[in-house]
């Protein structure tokens, strides 16, 4: 194994517990898989603190040479102990050239969108990020206003809310999203894991909010007319 690997041996630096980490891949606009390259004799650093630009890293496509941001590593240990897996430069992604075959492309002629999958709440941001990615949208990054609840995201012309918790999501969420890119002059979108409460979705249809609810494997899915002119 030489610099640059799938997969890295990693041992906990609070209970010195032993694991094997492989790399995620995630998907390009041109439809070929990235993986971020793992640096082997790096050492993996405990996360204390959280901050928006540690989170992602740049990885340039082998086949078209896009670069683009990905979720830096991580790897959760049973002691409780998040590790932040070093990543090997330069930062391109291992692989010989473009696929033989064509990228799979939906009914707008896009490549089609491969969901990361969802386990954590960070999964459910990086799958709405991901996602805004997908139909256009760069520069996506927090929000410098953080919401009640849920994690905010931005994008130049719009505000976005994901909330990855367990309960159906409020009226008073959609109203508060909404009224918050009124004042930026922007528009808005509501990603949420459990759904809307149905006065939500009423006041949602009302305010012309589209709204999506991401399945477990990552993908969002219109629950509004709004939402479905905005994947459109």
């Amino acid at each position: 194994m030489g610099a640059m690997s799938a997969s890295v041996s990693v041992r906990c630096p609070a209970c010195r517990r032993a694991h094997l980490y492989s790399a995620p891949s995630y998907p390009c606009a041109c439809g070929t898989a990235v993986t971020v390259p793992l640096d082997r004799h790096g050492t993996p650093a405990a996360v204390r603190h959280r901050a928006w630009r540690e989170e992602w890293v740049a990885v340039r496509c082998p086949a078209c040479a896009r670069e683009t941001e990905w979720p830096v590593p991580e790897l959760g240990c049973p002691c409780g102990t998040v590790l932040r897996i070093p990543v090997a430069g330069p930062r391109t992604a291992p692989g010989d050239g473009p696929p033989d075959a064509e990228p799979e492309t939906d009914a707008a002629g896009r490549p089609a969108f491969r969901p990361p999958g969802i386990r954590t709440v960070r999964d459910a941001v990086t799958a709405a990020a991901l996602y805004l990615r997908w139909l256009g949208h760069r520069d996506v990054r927090r929000a410098d206003r953080r919401p009640v609840s849920g994690v905010g995201l931005a994008a130049p012309g719009l505000l976005v809310h994901v909330d990855a918790s367990l309960r159906p999501v409020p009226l008073r969420d959609v109203e508060c999203l909404w009224l918050t890119a009124m004042t930026e002059s922007a528009a808005c979108v509501h990603f949420s894991l459990a759904g809307y409460t149905e006065a939500a979705r009423a006041r949602a249809d009302g305010l012309g909010v589209p709204l999506f609810v991401l399945d477990l494997t990552g993908t969002p899915q219109p629950v509004n007319e709004h939402a479905d002119a905005f994947a459109a």
